[in-house]
């Protein structure tokens, strides 16, 4: 077990620092993911770590928590150098970390999971009454109805989320660093979190924060340190001009947020007509054009996932209709739906969208490898020249096509769950949060392919909890409400208040248990 070696403090630090970063370095083959980065940060303040996908505050962050060790540079904590050579050390420190990807156990309880390897015991036994009722005292601090016997798997996104939360209280960590806690939740569970934030630095924690929201950092930050291409470029005010944050964070300026160029609707390319599944959504009808972008707003728990999945093959359904440039599609055949031109961006890309410990390029090929296969061999250096086009096209930030896709950034992961569906030439795209977890350089350059889809006679389909996206990127906006469609806007039509007026809407007809709605509404500005 490896252990902690204290200095005398340092006069020359502040009395209020509790965590230090001096030059740190970090290199994996072929990549630098850290060149001598400068960090710290005090008691009871908010300090944002902002900066592009690939910039390296993952690298950094795993780094506090134990999974990485730096190659160069130290670590000191209260003044004095520290080596954390795993999660045990980062939590002996007073580290805790809740990662944008969950890291709780799906088929234990919510309180198991809060408490796992540190449960209470009585008589050398579990004392599962305790664990049960510190588990509840933990939830309601945090704001989520949610039974502490709960089993996690059957948790939605956000509540997971607030779990991952509630276990991190749970340390009572002098340090809390989390790593976009808000990519998953509604407005008023955002307001719920920020509430929790700032109590937590009244009490004297220092909190590491990341987000691509970057209203949340004038809302709730005290300080900025910029990270670009592994390196610290500059630290600044919380309260700094997001236009400016921008030009930190990509090293140029960003003109349009959402830059849709908008083409002429075609024929329809995806058509459905009474779509429904007992329990989940009833009478679904909308068709998508070439050319064109439709936004699926709504509720959590409307029904918009639960209705892609479905005409996408992944998921039954009971009833209805799905065409695809006017050809029937197969109920429940994701193969089918494959074959006719359709390519679903889940939500989930680490879970439903990528092989994580596959490279690059099978990653890319995953869908058109049957294509690519004659007389049961395949065709690998064609593959592989359709791999470099479509990452070049995409511009992946990679060593290279053999790089694991588990170590790429989020933003490109996210750019090859698209790119797959690039290379098998996906008529209709759908895209299920498609830009969740990236930065807004990312972000832009991910609405710039959908303008080149759109322009190409590609129809997409997207869903997205982030309003703004939605309002500024569709042609046309679909609302749901209760597993119905609740209405359907222009571009012109579509504001904030006219989608959530829809979105809140008690559908006449709703069968009972259909969508299960909360009052909470998708992200806005």
């Amino acid at each position: 077990m490896s252990t902690t070696s204290r200095v005398t403090e340092e006069p020359s630090r502040p009395e209020s620092e509790l965590l230090r970063m001096e030059g740190v370095r970090k290199t994996f083959p072929g990549v630098v993911a850290l060149d001598g980065v400068d960090f710290d940060l005090r008691r009871g303040e908010v300090h944002v770590l902002l900066g592009e996908n690939g910039a390296g505050k993952s690298t950094l962050i795993k780094m506090l928590s134990g999974a990485h060790r730096p190659d160069g540079g130290r670590v000191l904590v209260d003044g004095a150098p520290v080596r954390i050579d795993g999660a045990q050390d980062a939590e002996r420190l007073g580290i805790a970390t809740i990662y944008q990807e969950f890291n709780l156990v799906p088929d234990l309880s919510v309180a198991e999971n809060i408490f796992l390897g540190r449960q209470p015991r009585r008589f050398g036994m579990i004392d599962r009454h305790t664990m049960y009722e510190r588990a509840a005292e933990l939830l309601a601090r945090v704001g989520v109805d949610v039974s502490p016997r709960t089993r996690v798997r059957d948790l939605g996104i956000a509540r997971l989320q607030m779990v991952e939360i509630a276990k991190a209280l749970s340390l009572e960590a002098r340090v809390l660093i989390m790593d976009e806690p808000t990519a998953v939740l509604t407005t008023e569970e955002v307001d719920k979190l920020f509430r929790i934030v700032r109590r937590l630095r009244e009490d004297g924690v220092g909190i590491v924060f990341i987000t691509h929201h970057l209203e949340e950092i004038a809302a709730l930050g005290d300080r900025v340190t910029v990270l670009r291409d592994g390196r610290s470029v500059t630290q600044v005010p919380a309260a700094t001009d997001q236009d400016e944050l921008v030009r930190l964070m990509v090293g140029r300026s960003i003109e349009q947020q959402y830059p849709r160029e908008r083409a002429d609707a075609g024929e329809p390319l995806l058509k459905v007509e009474g779509l429904t599944r007992d329990g989940s959504f009833h009478d679904i009808g909308f068709e998508v054009r070439a050319g064109e972008v439709v936004g699926l707003a709504g509720l959590v728990g409307a029904g918009r996932t639960e209705v892609v999945r479905a005409l996408f093959g992944a998921d039954p359904y009971d009833s209805g209709t799905v065409e695809v440039a006017g050809a029937p599609l197969p109920r429940h055949d994701v193969v089918a739906a494959m074959a006719a031109g359709v390519g679903l961006v889940p939500e989930d890309r680490k879970g439903q969208g990528l092989l994580l410990d596959a490279s690059v390029q099978e990653n890319l090929g995953l869908v058109s490898l049957r294509s690519a296969t004659r007389a049961g061999l395949v065709d690998r250096a064609a593959q592989r020249r359709a791999a470099e086009r479509v990452a070049e096209q995409l511009a992946v930030r990679m060593a290279g096509l053999d790089q694991r896709v588990r170590t790429l950034s989020g933003g490109n992961q996210q750019k090859v769950v698209i790119g797959k569906w690039l290379l098998a030439d996906s008529r209709v795209l759908i895209l299920d949060e498609p830009t969740r977890g990236i930065d807004v350089g990312a972000k832009v350059e991910i609405y710039q392919l959908i303008n080149e889809l759109t322009a190409s006679g590609h129809a997409v389909l997207m869903i997205s909890s982030d309003l703004p996206e939605v309002l500024g990127m569709s042609d046309r906006v679909l609302v749901m409400a209760q597993g119905r469609i609740a209405g359907e806007l222009t571009a012109h039509e579509a504001t904030q208040d006219a989608v959530m007026a829809l979105a809140v809407k008690d559908v006449k007809g709703a069968d009972e248990g259909v969508g299960v709605t909360e009052k909470e509404g998708p992200r806005g500005n």
